[in-house]
């Protein structure tokens, strides 16, 4: 089979587990039949089951990689309809999401050292609440394994979503700019997707915070590194 057939296969095969997913989720609405986790596992199982290689999924995959930055950008208009609302917010949101930043990577850091970690893999767990690009830039600046960064930024992404309405709950968080803050800054893309699925104005804030959150903690890890370690 050549490299095109196998990369129409794999586009396929994830579209059609995707759909699956979502009409699972519409059945059983839970926090862990959220489309993300449940498509990542039904693709593994498959992958493993019939022995294909991952390289050879990502064939494929790797086209459907390619089409993250567009999506991204198509999160601008959202924003754009939120503009009025998110002016007068902008200064909590930045603050919130400036100081959730600086938890996320000094709580992931410490933690890990406090475990006994090596210095790879804590170099590739501590920028796992930002974008997959942005994880792993920064992770490679410190010298850890950027692969390892991407899996770490994937825990982190579905672990936000599966666990948001148990904190949201715990913690009495119903505002939509709270909980889009809480989102963005903690679980990236994938929260983003799952706060557009609330409301738009959570999504839009959500954008933002996980924007903001990738600046600044593009910024402080390696001064928390070096003051941490």
């Amino acid at each position: 089979m050549s490299k095109f057939a196998i990369g129409i296969v794999a586009i396929v095969i994830t579209i059609v587990v995707y759909f699956l997913a979502v009409k699972l989720h519409r059945k059983l609405d839970y926090p862990f039949t959220v489309p993300v986790l449940t498509s990542t596992v039904l693709i593994i199982i498959l992958l493993l089951s019939f022995r294909i290689p991952y390289e050879t999924y990502m064939v494929g995959g790797g086209w459907i990689e390619k089409l993250l930055g567009p999506a991204v950008v198509a999160l601008a208009y959202p924003l754009y309809q939120q503009r009025e609302t998110l002016k007068k917010l902008t200064a909590p949101i930045l603050i919130g999401t400036s100081c959730g930043a600086i938890v996320g990577v000094s709580s992931g850091l410490l933690l890990a050292k406090w475990a006994g970690f090596e210095e790879t893999i804590i170099y590739s767990l501590t920028p796992k609440s930002v974008t997959t690009p942005v994880a792993m830039a920064v992770t490679e600046s410190l010298g850890g394994t950027t692969p390892l960064a991407a899996v770490f930024v994937m825990i982190a992404g579905i672990g936000g979503v599966l666990m948001s309405s148990a904190v949201f709950q715990l913690f009495r968080i119903k505002h939509p700019i709270g909980r889009g803050v809480g989102m963005g800054g903690a679980s990236h893309a994938i929260g983003t997707a799952s706060a557009m699925e609330s409301s738009q104005l959570e999504g839009s804030v959500s954008t933002i915070a996980m924007i903001v959150s990738a600046v600044v903690v593009s910024l402080i890890t390696p001064l928390l590194v070096s003051l941490y370690m």
